[in-house]
């Protein structure tokens, strides 16, 4: 092993020019393939941050019930047969502290929140606003949707006849903290709330319209006496919603909603995104294997008459071989490491020229490990494959051949 790499590493140096622009162009593969890479995962976890900051990865509620019909056929009259869908209202589901436990429980989910929501109207001196009142325990809550994180007024501390409301809710009914403002439900049930805090979750429609309370006072709002109308899911892996989903519903009999249903569109985009990543990274390691593959081509050629020497004092044809497979890995090696230090400056200089008007980066960039070690060992794989052309060509020379052409 020891002569494969003094030999692999002598070939390299003699040859500076080829060494130096091999690695220059295996560097700048790396680099746009660490850039883009950083790139469009930070712009794919900003969307899916932005996506997931104002819902639960999984919902669970009670099933429709089932259209019925309107009227039946006898055995004197045949009628066609008409159904009418049942309205929409309030269900508890039942004995839901039991279904929460065995939320728990399930694989892959990492909290359970139980809520009541229903609609009303929130009235302040003459103005009037259609909301969502969600009535939910604050503890469990935050580990769904991190409201504390967007508090932008007060604090979040639903409960004891105070609630927090969305900005754009506030802005519209004239509130502020401490102020009140009484709340009317579809139920016909009103009283009066303070608020103690506002929050921004950056969503318009919940901004608008979400009222947040505590459990037990959404209860007495709806009538719904010690229940709740749906079962909030975060999970581990956010693309792993789906199949989680499937699996609650399976077990508790619920209606179980995930976050990849509600937003197939984002889902698409985030597919493109991948799909044209992968494309450019196919496009970069091809152009870097047949540069690297060339190089070695032409040093096979130019080096014929020191590998038929060689060959001619007994090596074996597999070290003739490994010598080249070496200087292939190596060169994929060494520029991945130049590549990658060049593709972090590259994404952190892109990151701090595009800002948004808040001083926040208008194009985040996603740098971590897992980037670099992909990008390393791909670029030595391709070293080391785009050299086993010119290895075997270099292996198989003739010893008489390439002396006598030398």
């Amino acid at each position: 092993m020891r002569f494969v790499l003094f030999v692999a590493f002598r070939y390299l140096r003699d040859a500076r020019g080829q060494t130096a622009l091999i690695l220059a162009a295996v560097s700048v593969g790396v680099a746009v393939i660490v850039f883009l890479s950083a790139l469009i995962n930070g712009l794919q976890s900003s969307l899916i941050d932005k996506t997931l900051g104002s819902q639960s990865h999984i919902t669970l509620r009670v099933p429709r019930e089932t259209p019925r019909p309107l009227v039946d056929a006898t055995p004197e009259r045949a009628i066609a047969r008409q159904v009418q869908v049942a309205p929409e209202r309030l269900r508890s589901i039942d004995q839901w502290p039991a279904v929460v436990a065995s939320l728990a429980r399930l694989e892959g989910v990492t909290a359970v929140s139980p809520m009541v929501t229903g609609a009303g109207t929130a009235v302040r001196g003459e103005a009037k606003r259609p909301i969502t009142v969600r009535g939910i325990e604050p503890e469990l809550f935050r580990r769904i949707i991190d409201v504390p994180r967007r508090m932008v007024a007060g604090r979040f501390d639903p409960g004891g006849g105070s609630v927090a409301i969305g900005s754009v809710l506030a802005a519209d009914l004239g509130v502020g903290l401490g102020d009140t403002v009484r709340i009317v439900t579809a139920e016909g049930v009103s009283d009066v709330v303070r608020i103690s805090g506002v929050f921004s979750l950056g969503n318009m429609g919940v901004d608008k319209t979400w009222v947040l309370t505590s459990l037990r006072h959404a209860q007495s709002l709806f009538a719904l006496a010690g229940g709740v109308t749906g079962l909030e899911l975060k999970v581990g892996d956010v693309f792993e919603a789906d199949a989680v989903a499937d699996e609650a519903q399976r077990r508790t009999g619920l209606a179980a909603e995930s976050w990849m249903r509600v937003n197939a569109e984002l889902l698409v985009g985030l597919s493109a995104q991948s799909s044209s990543k992968t494309m450019i990274q196919f496009f970069v390691v091809v152009a870097v294997a047949l540069g690297i593959a060339s190089v070695l081509i032409v040093s096979v050629v130019q080096k014929s008459r020191e590998i038929g020497i060689l060959r001619a004092f007994g090596t074996p044809a597999r070290r003739i071989l490994a010598i080249f497979l070496t200087e292939g890995a190596v060169l994929g090696l060494v520029g991945s490491f130049f590549g990658s230090a060049l593709g972090t400056l590259l994404a952190r200089f892109f990151e701090t020229v595009a800002r948004n008007p808040d001083g926040g980066p208008k194009f985040p960039v996603v740098l971590d490990v897992p980037l670099y070690v992909s990008a390393s060992l791909l670029a030595t794989v391709v070293g080391l494959a785009a050299a086993v052309a010119p290895a075997l060509r270099a292996s198989r020379l003739d010893p008489a051949t390439a002396i006598g052409n030398g």
